[in-house]
């Protein structure tokens, strides 16, 4: 038994359990924060008298900040921990979002676009970080899983709790109050430092690590890990469409009320949190998920297929964004333990940190493409384009899961 196995044993399955759930916590809060602003997008456009691509401008910003606090992020995870870093992170994101609603400005939702863009450079790198270091490797699918579910279930929760607070309170107030859920989730977290994950400085200098360079100089630049930055490039694409502009395509291109636009939205983001769930077992079932991701991706593109050239009514299209949902959040744990698999010794936070680049990448191009679409008066294009994605993502996916069981098959051959 390794020492970092004999480490976790020592943890225990209420550590376990704990540890789960506190950064599965932190990990709802990202996810909620990100999706409370979309779903206004039709509703703000008015109030400040702006158009669909100076909205998309403002998720723009967020994943171009995000992209260049990902690697400091991940080197910071792993050499200083990550527990504080997930605490601030709760305390700026709740902060920068509730200070919209505060100004009540354009140009302030741009500069708090970038405050929440760092604070989402945290959770990726800092949240693996500790499930890596506080998991059992046979429970670690599930805990990724349960850690994704959290997120996606902050997604679906976020435009619902916009549509119950906005009538109530106003725009300003609904988002005072969402901004307010971080600093709340983050206390428990400052009493609980027990769940701290490995960082470098507790790998010994001795034995075969003595030998060779130092865990921080290892580098993440591999040929998978950048392959599977590639792979969340066109996965963030695939999803950017739907995720942050369904509401106000269903509206204007399928004349759809807002009521029922954020249904579908609620509907295939509450899906995705259930498949998630579903997608533990499978990850922790079978070693291809490569193949995983491109089946669940290549049903996914038929079903939005059927939105973006029938329209379809509004029953069928809340059914169809729901089991596109469940699809999408099958493949999610797949690709966390495609990142896990990939990742050097001792770099799991910065291995997360540059493949999570590749979803601020796909952030900052994806916003402006769907925001334009829209302009252009072609709603129904944000499906036809998301569906061109996911065909994309699938064509990746089998690519890297070609690679993955070659480097497999080489092992044994190599150790004989």
């Amino acid at each position: 038994m390794t020492a970092e196995a004999a480490a976790i044993r020592a943890i225990g399955k209420s550590g376990e359990i704990r540890a789960v759930g506190l950064v599965s916590s932190a990990h709802f809060v990202s996810h909620f924060h990100l999706m409370v602003v979309p779903p206004l997008f039709a509703l703000l456009t008015k109030r400040w008298g702006v158009d669909f691509v100076h909205m998309g401008l403002a998720l723009t910003v967020y994943a171009i900040v995000s992209v260049a606090a990902q690697m400091p992020m991940g080197y910071m995870a792993d050499r200083f921990g990550s527990r504080k870093l997930l605490i601030g992170a709760l305390f700026l994101g709740g902060a920068s979002l509730a200070s919209i609603g505060i100004v009540d400005r354009y140009y302030w939702l741009l500069v708090a676009s970038g405050l929440s863009g760092i604070a989402g450079a945290v959770y990726h790198p800092a949240d693996y970080a500790i499930l890596s270091a506080r998991v059992t490797p046979t429970r670690i699918g599930r805990a990724f899983s349960v850690h994704t579910f959290a997120g996606m279930l902050g997604n679906a929760l976020a435009p619902l709790t916009m549509l119950a607070l906005v009538p109530r309170l106003g725009i300003p107030g609904a988002l005072i109050m969402a901004g307010l859920i971080g600093p709340l989730v983050a206390l428990p977290l400052i009493w609980a430092p027990a769940i701290e994950g490995h960082t470098l400085a507790d790998v010994e200098p001795s034995g075969r690590h003595s030998e060779s360079k130092p865990r921080d100089r290892v580098t993440v630049f591999t040929p998978a890990i950048l392959g599977m930055m590639v792979f969340f490039i066109v996965l963030s694409l695939s999803s950017s469409g739907l995720t942050n502009f369904s509401v106000p395509a269903l509206m204007h291109g399928y004349g759809l009320p807002f009521a029922t636009a954020n249904l579908a939205l609620t509907v295939y983001l509450t899906a995705t949190a259930l498949g998630v769930l579903s997608g533990g077992f499978v990850a922790d079932l079978t070693r291809r998920h490569g193949e995983v991701a491109a089946i669940g991706f290549t049903i996914n593109a038929m079903l939005i297929l059927q939105i973006a050239l029938f329209g379809l009514g509004p029953g069928l299209v809340v059914l169809v964004m729901g089991f596109a949902g469940f699809l999408s959040g099958i493949i999610q744990p797949s690709r966390d333990m495609l990142v896990r698999a990939a990742a050097p010794a001792g770099a799991i936070g910065r291995a997360f940190g540059v493949v999570t680049i590749g979803f601020s990448i796909g952030g900052t191009f994806g916003p402006m493409l769907f925001g334009w679409i829209l302009d252009r008066g072609a709603a129904h294009w944000i499906f036809g384009v998301s569906v061109v994605f996911m065909l994309l993502t699938v064509v990746v996916a089998l690519i890297g899961d070609r690679q993955m069981a070659g480097r497999r098959a080489a092992r044994p051959a190599a150790s004989g």
